[in-house]
């Protein structure tokens, strides 16, 4: 008997790399995903389908499909691993033997483990035997994964398979980091040719030569284009040697006298290699000829890396390719392809919104957001699914960095490239400080030194002769006059006092000159901090004046504490009722903020009124906000107003990270539980436990997204959003540590920590 782990396993059957083929990589991308959002509970395995006996198997299970004995032998192996609780099987015709691959019975005849299929191909109108076959291969599992709804309507419609047990998942895509063509051009040298491309394994089926015999119309309007055929020979096509298709390709290329502007890249690229290329597309040309092909992986990667696409007609590109993204054209028609790319090449803002909407579209089918349909699935079929837990993933700093230049954060980014015209606030560079202060403890990165410095710069130039501060700067290091002269910018101020009071907290780590300076500023704010007036703004103030006062204690800056949390009492008192416990009388954003302040304030007093209202307006909170022990932050449509129904979605970060920095302050000062456990739900959001079960951060620079919608996520990333993200994740990263027990030894502070 295999070693029982102490995870869940799932076996996959399927072929994989080094094999070179599609469903080899597709499950590997499956399973990169799958590890990336469950690996902490999750282990994926290989049940390898091979067509020959493999001396050095390098998986946990081999199947050689072209001997029947070993399906079931594959399958007793499984049996007796007791970790294993499912079978996922990657079912193509061809891949397995026997008449439609039927030999594949014998392994579902001896399998004991619940099993579901994903079909890589759905083929219609099928005769009585595939059908009865089909319908008998999912009799064994009330479980299959298709990935188009055109697949899904063929299985109910042809087949009478009951929808329930179908699951549609998109193709998976590899998230990048935006960049226009130009920009990526440049890494590959090649900046000065309009750049059209196609990739795969080549063989008949890809039909390349539509795309070429169309070139030539494409050069009389673009000389300088460059056809990029991206990938190796399907190696089955490859016999003692000879490569007939290729060598048919590029006689085509010699006859047509395209030497100049075709490149063949005949290799089989990483995937890295392979999306520089494709962001470097100005024109992805798909040419297939298969007009029941279900799925195309190629198509669904040149879509995600924001190539505007020419695309043949499948079923796959009639589904998913709008007019706003490309443009479908008749399989095998050249004239069709030529006129198509011509009206690209014409228009360059044409290409750059088909490019956009086409990375736009694509996001929702990440490796990572099809990990999570996978598995929603998945629960449905295994044994004790709450024993599913999300993985953390790595903490990322590369977008926030690129925010950042030398005078401060910027404040917008279009997807990931930062808008330095929105210019500078006070509010973000605060934020900003803050995450990088709680970086810089959890880490002790030197390199996070220059930021806290830029950002905290950034708020003393911002400060006034009287103490209170300005909150915008455009790109050329000048005042917003305008909206410097709003009537209330309170909050932004007393964030500027939050993020000051965060690097005096922290001032045993740091170099004294920072200390020095972040405490000099928030001393010269006291004057105007006692006089604030608005919910929010004592709550962020009262935030910094703690974490200053449990450092260096300070009567006057107590004092302060408690004046302005009894201007939010008495809030309280004049709004709430018994079914309404709040200090006003909606809920906004980062509501999170008011219960804390109220918390501190009892934490700097002991006044038993304050530790009161911090509980039953955090209690008061917590059942606006969260259904079903998951959150749901208060719609930015229209802020919930007593006596009303809440708004459905519009959901931004900054609820969510503040929401838990509040549960995070209340459990460490009454160590009740369910904090605890809220915190955990709170960030299972960014995780994707949302009504979109998308993820809410960018895995490849740790962007956060702006906004959570009815049927999208907002994927610009600016300051405010990638920021909270951060936050969010740094504070789930110290609970993790304090949970392992792994516990630094830290200087002695007065008062509660809040855990940085």
């Amino acid at each position: 008997m295999k070693t029982i782990s102490n995870k869940l396993k799932i076996v996959f059957l399927s072929t994989f790399p080094p094999t070179q083929c599609g469903i080899a990589t597709y499950t590997q991308d499956t399973i990169k995903g799958i590890t990336d959002v469950y690996g902490k509970s999750i282990q994926c395995e290989i049940c390898e389908l091979v067509d020959k006996p493999k001396e050095n198997p390098t998986e946990a299970y081999t199947l050689n499909t072209k001997n029947r004995e070993d399906y079931a032998k594959a399958a007793e192996e499984i049996n007796k691993d007791e970790a294993v609780k499912l079978v996922h099987i990657q079912h193509e015709f061809g891949l397995f033997s026997g008449n439609y691959g039927d030999h594949l019975l014998d392994f579902l005849n001896v399998i004991k483990k619940p099993v579901t299929f994903t079909f890589h191909s759905v083929i219609p109108n099928p005769n009585n035997d595939l059908k009865t076959f089909v319908k008998l291969l999912l009799s064994y599992s009330n479980s299959v994964f298709v990935m188009t709804n055109k697949s899904k309507e063929i299985l109910i419609n042809d087949y009478q398979i009951d929808e329930k047990i179908i699951t549609c998942v998109s193709h998976g895509t590899h998230i990048v980091v935006y960049e226009t063509p130009a920009q990526a051009k440049e890494k590959l040298n090649i900046q000065d040719r309009l750049v059209l491309s196609t990739f795969g394994l080549l063989g008949e089926g890809k039909n390349i030569e539509t795309g070429l015999q169309a070139l030539p119309k494409i050069v009389e309007k673009a000389p300088n284009a460059l056809y990029l055929i991206i990938g190796k020979t399907h190696p089955n096509l490859i016999k003692d040697g000879v490569d007939a298709y290729r060598d048919k390709l590029e006689g085509i290329v010699k006859d047509l006298k395209l030497e100049n502007n075709v490149r063949f890249i005949n290799q089989y690229l990483d995937t890295d290699e392979l999306l520089e290329y494709l962001k470097a597309t100005d024109i992805y040309m798909f040419t297939s000829k298969d007009p029941n092909q279900a799925v195309s992986g190629t198509f669904a990667y040149a879509m995600s890396c924001a190539c505007p696409i020419v695309a043949s007609k499948i079923p796959h590109t009639r589904e998913v390719l709008t007019s706003d993204s490309g443009i479908l054209v008749d399989i095998g028609d050249v004239d069709q392809f030529a006129e198509a790319a011509i009206k690209l090449i014409s228009d360059e803002n044409l290409r750059h919104e088909m490019g956009i909407n086409s990375f736009t579209k694509m996001r929702a089918s990440s490796w990572e957001n099809a990990a999570i349909t996978h598995m929603n699935t998945y629960k449905k079929l295994i044994e004790n699914p709450s024993e599913i837990k999300y993985s953390y993933p790595a903490i990322q700093l590369n977008h926030i960095k690129k925010l950042t230049t030398e005078l401060g954060i910027i404040q917008f980014s279009k997807i990931s490239i930062p808008d330095l015209d929105t210019g500078y606030t006070l509010d973000d560079n605060a934020r900003a400080l803050i995450a990088f202060c709680m970086h810089y403890k959890l880490t002790q990165d030197k390199d996070d030194l220059a930021y806290i410095l830029i950002y905290l710069d950034f708020i003393q130039r911002c400060q006034k002769p009287k103490g209170d501060f300005i909150n915008y700067v455009d790109k050329e290091n000048r005042e917003h006059v305008e909206q410097n002269a709003e009537v209330n910018l309170e909050d932004s101020n007393a964030r500027a006092i939050w993020a000051l009071g965060t690097v005096v907290s922290i001032s045993d780590i740091l170099p004294e000159k920072i200390t020095e300076k972040a405490t000099k500023c928030l001393l010269n704010s006291l004057k105007w901090a006692e006089n604030i007036q608005s919910p929010r703004s004592i709550g962020f103030a009262t935030k910094g004046l703690y974490l200053y006062h449990s450092t260096i204690p300070n009567l006057y800056v107590a004092a302060i504490i408690n004046k302005l949390n009894a201007k939010l009492l008495a809030n309280y008192e004049d709004t709430a009722t018994e079914d309404w416990q709040w200090f006003e009388n909606y809920l906004t954003y980062g509501n999170g903020i008011l219960p804390e302040s109220m918390l501190y304030a009892y934490l700097i007093t002991n006044k038993p009124v304050y530790k009161k209202v911090a509980l039953d307006s955090l209690d008061f909170l917590i059942s606006k906000t969260f259904v079903n022990g998951n959150i749901k932050a208060i719609s930015n449509k229209s802020w919930h107003h007593k006596g009303s129904e809440p708004q459905q979605y519009g959901e931004q970060p900054i609820d969510i990270t503040y929401t838990i920095q509040t549960l995070n302050a209340f459990y460490n000062a009454f160590k009740i539980p369910e904090y605890k456990k809220k915190m955990k739900a709170s960030f299972n959001w960014f995780l994707g436990k949302n009504h979109l079960n998308q993820i809410m951060y960018n895995p490849v620079s740790g962007g956060g997204y702006d906004g959570l919608e009815k049927e999208n996520v907002n994927l610009n990333q600016g300051a405010e959003s990638t920021i909270c993200y951060l936050t969010a994740r740094l504070l789930m990263e110290k609970f993790a540590i304090s949970e392992s027990k792994v516990i630094p030894l830290m200087k002695t502070r007065r008062g509660i920590a809040i855990n940085l």
